[in-house]
């Protein structure tokens, strides 16, 4: 019986959540007048450039510019993908958001170009409209007449030829008519597939023939003591049974491109390997889209494109963007990057960001700053919370110390490996002992580095400047 149990409450996770590195974002942390709060849907710090991306959100929700670019610059550890992180929490599932590294680019076996295009198309939305004819109301009641063979047949008829031999009769109401329906096999299967009884309220697609339950009526809420939890109540819709109604659907120009594309079809939305797309299939689709944009049928919805480590593009992928964010449906383009002062990739000139002039002159840059201690502490505490580990305050404060010191992405790592070690221990909340006993067995970078400096000459390879014998040993 445990056995059993167990397996019962192991079926019940119907979803695992991994925590990453920003699974704490929320937001922004912006309120109505786009003041930053000190900490706000998991946002610590960073006032300043926490505002500057939140005039970022409102061009973006407003949608009327296209083609602007953002860089966020600052050192390793500034919080930078959070903010990106932020904007793409904050603008919600309507408007899309593509997240690309690179580098990534140079690894698929797609040109830098097409994959930038394919980047750039994932970023724009189309929302399309139609108008669907849909039979809307209450059911008063169901009536199923079975066939004489079928019901003589009983158990040995299979299911679909027995659908198929049904016929019914559906009657559904509104507030102001009442009528009666004839059912198919088709329809009456897909009745039962949902369950409808008397007293439902339902809608019907009739180019589909789709039902969706939309729930049971306030009328008939009386007819039973108890109901289950998920029993939703709704009134009995007015009007005219047939109506016409606009539905809405939101997809990515790249999504229309892999259906559209002859050579790889529909399922390679699934499978990730899309290939290149002719430049034919794009501009045919352009053409439909500005049709159906003339005509009030469809709306672009312009996303945003966040491009990390943004420095590892070469000069051939800069000269594209320069030239794609010209175009009239470009998406608003956010870039990344922690370097300094460094080459081009591709050239041997030199630029800060290793970015080209003419690129950054097009650049709303937004820069990062350190954190202070007491960031510090506020985004360890956080984190304490979104890893589920208890932590005592002398603990905090010298896990604190150890990110100002070191760096904080270290200190952060320590947290749950300081919770395995309270747990070996047999512990419940994680004390001093345990983050010094992980503190020393998990090396910071400065730690590292002195560790190979005094043991450099045992390391293969070795080519330290002044450390003569590394070589002459590898030679002998």
């Amino acid at each position: 019986m445990a056995e059993l149990k167990r397996l019962s409450d192991s079926r019940d996770l119907t979803r695992i959540e991994r925590i990453g590195a920003h699974s704490h974002i929320r937001g922004l942390g912006l309120d109505s007048s786009l003041e930053a709060r000190d900490a706000s849907e998991g946002m610590i710090g960073q006032q300043p450039a926490r505002r500057a991306a939140g005039l970022i959100l409102q061009l973006i929700r407003q949608g009327k510019i296209a083609g602007r670019a953002v860089l966020l610059a600052g050192q390793p550890g500034t919080g930078k993908t959070a903010l990106a992180m932020g904007i793409a929490k904050s603008l919600g599932a309507e408007t899309p958001f593509a997240s690309v590294a690179a580098s990534e680019l140079f690894s698929l076996n797609l040109s830098k170009t097409e994959a930038l295009t394919q980047a750039f198309r994932r970023a724009i939305g189309v929302r399309i409209k139609e108008e669907a004819e849909i039979i809307e109301g209450e059911v008063v009641e169901i009536s199923i007449d079975r066939p004489v063979s079928a019901a003589a047949a009983g158990s040995f008829t299979p299911s679909g030829v027995a659908a198929a031999g049904k016929t019914g009769r559906l009657t559904l109401k509104t507030t102001d008519m009442e009528t009666v329906y004839e059912l198919g096999g088709k329809m009456i299967e897909a009745l039962g597939k949902e369950k409808v009884q008397s007293g439902d309220v339902i809608a019907l697609d009739k180019a589909s023939g789709k039902v969706t339950k939309l729930g049971r009526s306030i009328g008939r809420s009386r007819d039973y003591d108890a109901v289950g939890p998920h029993t939703k109540f709704v009134k009995c819709p007015e009007g005219e049974l047939q109506k016409r109604k606009e539905v809405v659907h939101c997809v990515t120009l790249h999504e229309i491109d892999v259906i559209n594309s002859r050579t790889q079809g529909f399922l390679a939305l699934f499978t990730g390997d899309t290939g290149e797309i002719r430049a034919e299939v794009r501009d045919q689709i352009d053409t439909k889209v500005a049709e159906w944009r003339e005509e009030g049928k469809a709306e672009i919805v312009p996303g945003v494109l966040f491009i990390d480590e943004v420095h590892m593009l070469d000069i051939e992928c800069f000269s594209f963007l320069n030239r794609a964010l010209e175009n009239d449906m470009a998406p608003i383009l956010v870039i990344a990057t922690n370097r300094g002062i460094t080459s081009i990739r591709g050239t041997n000139y030199r630029s800060p960001h290793g970015i080209p002039p003419d690129f950054l002159d097009r650049l709303l840059i937004i820069t990062t700053q350190p954190y202070t201690e007491d960031d510090i502490w506020k985004i360890l505490d956080i984190r304490c919370d979104e890893e589920d580990v208890e932590m005592s305050a002398d603990a905090k404060v010298l896990l604190t110390k150890i990110g100002v010191e070191t760096s904080l992405r270290y200190a952060i790592h320590l947290i749950t490996s300081a919770a395995l070690a309270c747990q070996k221990r047999k512990g419940k909340i994680v004390e001093m002992e345990d983050i010094s006993r992980v503190y020393q067995l998990f090396l910071d970078v400065k730690r590292s580095t002195q560790y190979l400096m005094e043991y450099q000459s045992q390391y293969m390879f070795n080519e330290v400047p002044g450390e003569a014998g590394g070589d002459d040993a590898m030679q002998s």
